[in-house]
């Protein structure tokens, strides 16, 4: 059964962070709101705890996982950031965009793009993401909390979603929110240009930055 655990919305209580941050030192994986959808989560270098996100989204291990981080200079150091994309990014974060870049040494393979050495990064608008990035000092796991068998996922409520998980993760971390339901904007920036794969929130403000940088 998980634990749950209460935070505050804008400002996280540090001592209830700290045991959450803990718990994911010793390789709990937990569900845990962002600044779009509720996500299945766990310290980006614990590589068993990646392994049980893995099983339990059924993803094989050619499937890569994002991550989310503190910053953009966060992002540097697991991610090669040319000037272009520095410039678009600095932009965005934080926010509901993920990143397509190419993995430094730093990104565990299980996380990667085997194949092409790309990982998928974001920097998330949410303080309760924050405050455990901050406190834990590892990115943290970030997939959406939908399950292959989960076709009504976006209907369920806050109580059924965490009814579903309660046996299925460690730790459900509740900030007493509206559960989202959109998720992020996704873009490409592996190439010379930037290519959006994939229109969720923030759109609009991405289609006129990439609209004003033609």
């Amino acid at each position: 059964m998980a634990t749950v655990y209460s935070l505050h919305p804008r400002n996280p209580q540090q001592r209830t962070v700290e045991s959450i941050c803990e718990a994911l030192r010793r390789g709990a994986i937990m569900l845990y709101p962002t600044d779009t959808v509720y996500a299945i989560g766990c310290d980006l270098n614990d590589k068993s705890a990646v392994q049980r996100v893995r099983q339990l989204k059924q993803l094989s291990n050619d499937k890569p996982l994002t991550f989310l981080c503190s910053s953009l200079s966060n992002i540097s150091e697991y991610a090669q950031v040319a000037d272009s994309a520095y410039r678009l990014m600095r932009r965005l974060i934080p926010g509901p965009y993920t990143f397509l870049l190419p993995a430094t040494k730093l990104v565990p393979k299980l996380v990667m793009n085997p194949k092409r050495k790309t990982t998928g990064i974001r920097v998330p608008d949410s303080s309760v993401c924050q405050s455990i990035l901050t406190i834990l000092d590892n990115p943290i796991i970030s997939t959406s909390a939908h399950l292959p068998d989960q076709d009504d996922w976006q209907q369920l409520d806050k109580a059924a979603l965490f009814d579903r998980f309660e046996k299925l993760v460690d730790m459900i971390i509740d900030d007493d929110q509206d559960t989202g339901y959109l998720v992020s904007s996704i873009i490409d920036l592996t190439g010379q240009e930037p290519e959006v794969l994939r229109q969720g929130l923030g759109w609009e403000k991405l289609e006129g930055l990439l609209s004003s940088a033609d």
